[in-house]
């Protein structure tokens, strides 16, 4: 009855440890309750012995695939192509006399069954290679040797008998086949001749030049807007982000010309937002600063402003919060405050006084006058208070560069001051000196600028500055917005949460 079974497909499933096996049914022993299969595959995966022998007791559920018919062989021999996609190869074994294995015929494949024993039987146990064996080691070491040929079957051949090898799968033990009858494991994986190494190195960008990326992705990009599908594996688009100051929905439109002036601008400027700022001429802002303080806004209401404004910028350059800081020991930062006896002057006083009382040094230079304006005058005896140093000799001021240089020399009407000594042996000890220099309210004129400035601030609306004057920065000295209206300038505060901004030439 056993024998009826020969030829079969059956499915053997031997539980979660040992998996799903599949094969054809090539020998059924009622002695010893063993079943074996030839060609079998393993979780559908071929295995790499060609035969595997079963117990009874691991045996958990049996199910037959494939009964073949009365025509069909169920000896070791021509085995039909099943739908496993098992090819249909086999092999014919006799024995001699002595009881010895004889190969008859040239191995074509491996159909006798294997005593593969269990787990607790392997250890100090010797199997003994029956002729039937013999045919299947022979189709084994051919099979090894053919595929052995690529490079990458050799490292999963390697990883899968170190580590990847069943229970119940025994590799034959190589008795009486010594003195190099057999190649050892090392030399079957890694045993290639050097020779067959190309000398040539693979040349990466021919082959990357072949491929044109910019035609696949483009198909991909009209397929997917004709399908209105993402193909799979293509970048997805990004999420807008935003960040903690931006506003999500917008209700309308941004607008960033805000600030219209009645004549055209010579040179407009643009904030870090995009706003745009265009520059007044000299007779406008001096027209503008004139209905202010009609309205209110006094010249020392503006002087205070500017100092601290103007204050704000200096100590930022100075490294603000990095080196003001009580828990950072060392020397004070040293500012030279160059001055002269005008209104403009009397802002960088005020900016020194400031400055003075969050612990900087301050030098302030002055030139000495029989008659002082009433606002430096005031200005002078606030920064006296402090303990800032005034000087009114170049020869007074450091020989060694100061952090910065602070310079309110020029002015916008008093151009006679450029040909008094002191102004010229002021410029002159400034250009020498290697600090840099951020200069209060410069004037228009490129040839009254005897200090080139790496910084500038501006006051309410800029003026069309030129190269010398640096990196333009805009302060707000507190003008109401109809005070613009009243002189002709439509006007939208630019400077947002800030009281100093920086500009930038469009």
């Amino acid at each position: 009855m056993a024998t009826d079974w020969l030829g079969s497909i059956v499915s053997i499933n031997c539980g979660e440890s040992l998996g799903v096996y599949q094969g054809r049914v090539s020998a059924v022993d009622q002695v010893s309750q063993t079943i074996s299969l030839t060609r079998p595959f393993h979780n559908g995966v071929k295995c790499l012995v060609p035969e595997v022998t079963f117990r009874a007791g691991d045996i958990t559920e049996l199910k037959i695939l494939e009964i073949p018919g009365p025509g069909d062989s169920r000896q070791c021999g021509d085995l039909q192509q099943t739908e496993m996609g098992l090819p249909g190869v086999g092999c014919q074994v006799g024995s001699s006399q002595n009881g010895t294995g004889k190969v008859l015929k040239k191995p074509i494949s491996s159909s006798a069954p294997q005593n593969i024993p269990r787990r607790m039987d392997m250890k100090n146990q010797d199997i003994i290679i029956s002729p039937q064996q013999q045919c299947s080691k022979s189709y084994m070491d051919r099979h090894v040797e053919t595929l052995t040929q690529s490079k990458g079957f050799r490292r999963r051949h390697n990883s899968w008998s170190s580590s990847s090898r069943h229970p119940n799968q025994v590799t034959p033990k190589k008795s009486g086949l010594k003195n190099g009858q057999m190649k050892s494991k090392d030399d079957e994986c890694f045993g290639d001749d050097i020779d067959e190494i190309p000398d040539t190195d693979f040349d990466f960008e021919g082959n990357l030049a072949l491929f044109d990326k910019a035609a696949v992705f483009e198909e991909i990009e009209t397929y997917e807007r004709r399908s209105g599908t993402r193909s799979r594996g293509t970048p997805s688009e990004k999420p807008a982000r935003y960040r903690h100051d931006e506003n999500i929905l917008e209700s309308e439109p941004i607008v960033y010309r805000r600030i219209v002036v009645p004549q055209n601008a010579n040179k407009e400027f643009c904030t870090d937002s995009g706003l745009v700022v265009p520059s007044v001429s000299y007779e406008l802002h001096k027209k503008l600063l004139s209905v202010a303080e009609k309205h209110g806004l006094t010249l020392e209401r503006r002087l205070e402003m500017t100092g601290v404004c103007a204050s704000q910028m200096a100590l930022s350059l100075l490294g603000g919060p990095n080196r003001l800081n009580p828990k950072n020991v060392h020397q004070r930062p040293t500012v030279a405050l160059l001055c002269g006896p005008h209104v403009k002057g009397a802002q960088g006083i005020s900016c020194g006084r400031h400055l003075s009382n969050h612990d900087v040094h301050v030098i302030l230079f002055l030139p000495n006058f029989v008659k002082m304006l009433e606002s430096i005058t005031n200005e002078l005896n606030l920064f006296s208070k402090t303990q800032g140093q005034q000087v009114s000799s170049v020869k007074d001021l450091p020989d060694t560069p100061v952090d910065l240089v602070i310079n309110c020399l020029d002015c916008h009407e008093n151009a006679f001051l450029r040909d008094q000594p002191w102004y010229k042996a002021v410029v002159d000890w400034a250009n020498q000196n290697r600090a840099p220099v951020l200069s209060i309210d410069p004037p228009i004129s490129e040839m009254e600028q005897g200090i080139d400035a790496k910084w500038s601030l501006a006051l309410g609306l800029p003026l069309p500055l030129g190269e010398r004057a640096g990196r333009v920065y805009l302060c707000d000295i507190g003008i109401p917005q109809k005070v613009f209206q009243e002189v002709g300038i439509n006007y939208h505060s630019p400077f947002g949460c800030k009281f100093v901004i920086p500009l930038h030439s469009t």
